[in-house]
């Protein structure tokens, strides 16, 4: 494969990695929240976060254009701070990627987290633990394997992202072209030679990935 052929494959491992590490935070913080506390709205959060599951991707990328357009404010602080416009860079790539990939590390942290048995984090109370070192050093640890679970599947999610991406990143090859896309491009000029190979390579890719996680995610048992 040429090297110019191997900018989208690079590009989306970019993106998802970035995109991944942003749904971490997010999504574990929120887990944790939605698996400890009782409050106002909980069930409203929780429906909002899993849209992304339900929605059509094109649908979710309208909305992320009407949130990061130029014309919104998140779009208008972003121009103003670096210059340029959000949406069709990478870095729109990397929005659309964390969004689309949320839910799937959130719910799947948040089952983790609600099965940690209580009596467990009682004791630690008991012995002083309480906060944030209550859940990093006791709720967190015994729930690592459902969490590893849940962002492996939010990076895989980001990785293959398509429709979302290419609504608020577009297709400039070289620039926002991400792998998914670049298959899609192939197949619409019937090089289907190539976009085989691009599909094979991402497939690859993935699955190398998936595997890497799982020995992680044992390694934390």
């Amino acid at each position: 494969m040429s090297e110019i052929d191997l900018f989208p494959l690079l590009l989306s491992l970019r993106v998802a990695t970035i995109a991944t590490l942003i749904t971490t935070v997010v999504g574990v913080g929120a887990a944790y929240a939605l698996a400890r506390f009782r409050f106002p709205g909980r069930g409203l959060i929780e429906a909002v976060a899993s849209l992304p599951i339900v929605l059509p991707p094109t649908v979710l990328g309208y909305y992320l254009l009407v949130v990061i357009g130029r014309n919104s404010p998140i779009g208008q602080a972003y121009e103003a701070v670096f210059g340029r416009p959000l949406v069709f860079t990478w870095q729109a790539a990397v929005v659309a990627a964390a969004i689309a990939s949320l839910p799937y590390c959130l719910r799947t942290a948040t089952a983790a987290i609600s099965a940690v048995d209580a009596g467990y984090e009682e004791a630690a109370r008991v012995a002083g633990l309480h906060g944030t070192r209550l859940a990093f050093t006791v709720t967190l640890p015994l729930a690592a394997r459902g969490i590893i679970a849940g962002i492996s599947l939010a990076f895989a999610r980001a990785l293959g992202d398509f429709g979302t991406t290419i609504m608020v990143a577009g297709n400039i090859p070289g620039r926002t072209q991400t792998m998914p896309i670049a298959v899609y491009d192939r197949v619409q000029a019937f090089d289907y030679t190539t976009a085989g190979l691009l599909a094979g390579v991402l497939s690859v890719v993935a699955i190398v990935v998936l595997l890497g996680v799982r020995r992680l995610e044992r390694s934390a048992l």
